[in-house]
């Protein structure tokens, strides 16, 4: 569900969407979500102790960085000569690992349990990848139509999936 509502706000974000747009987004949170899992099992306990005392507020810190990013664009009331794409560059990956690290925790819960991590890594992929795709096509039909308040809206999910992730590992 992070990585559906974080392509909402990706296709807010971009002018004219296109299938190399959803292609890219979609294939590198479905691979970051299927190997943040796998990497995770791969690890298991031996670095859980290291990770777990900041992994959400990595999340936290990055969703909030390109959230406030997103806002501050939108009411500084420049028109930017051209947005940037949130499908290229640093900011996927930034994106994927954000959205990725609750894969990461899931694969070392299944290490611990002792359950293989390949078939349900290749379905958290998978479906990681179709909800981006749906994701990102609906947040580009709800920009085009919205303007400068789809981007402040983009930002605001942003900042509230940071703010999601940090409570929610905080009160655990």
């Amino acid at each position: 569900m992070d990585a559906f509502a974080v392509a909402i706000s990706a296709g807010l974000n971009i002018e004219r969407l296109t299938g190399r747009h959803v292609f890219r987004l979609a294939f590198f949170f479905g691979f970051f979500q299927f190997a943040m899992a796998v990497l995770g099992w791969l690890a298991g306990a031996t670095i859980d102790v290291y990770i777990s005392a900041f992994d959400h507020w990595v999340a936290f810190g990055l969703l909030v960085a390109i959230g406030g990013k997103m806002l501050w664009e939108a009411w500084s009331g420049k028109v930017p000569a051209s947005r940037s794409d949130p499908t290229r560059g640093w900011t996927v990956i930034i994106l994927s690992v954000a959205t990725s690290i609750d894969a990461l925790a899931t694969g070392m819960s299944m290490a611990f349990i002792g359950v293989s991590i390949w078939l349900p890594s290749v379905v958290i992929g998978i479906v990681a990848a179709a909800m981006t795709v749906i994701g990102i096509r609906f947040g580009s039909r709800i920009g085009r139509k919205g303007g400068r308040w789809a981007e402040v809206l983009g930002g605001v999910v942003l900042i509230s999936i940071g703010l999601q992730i940090l409570i929610s590992h905080l009160r655990a």
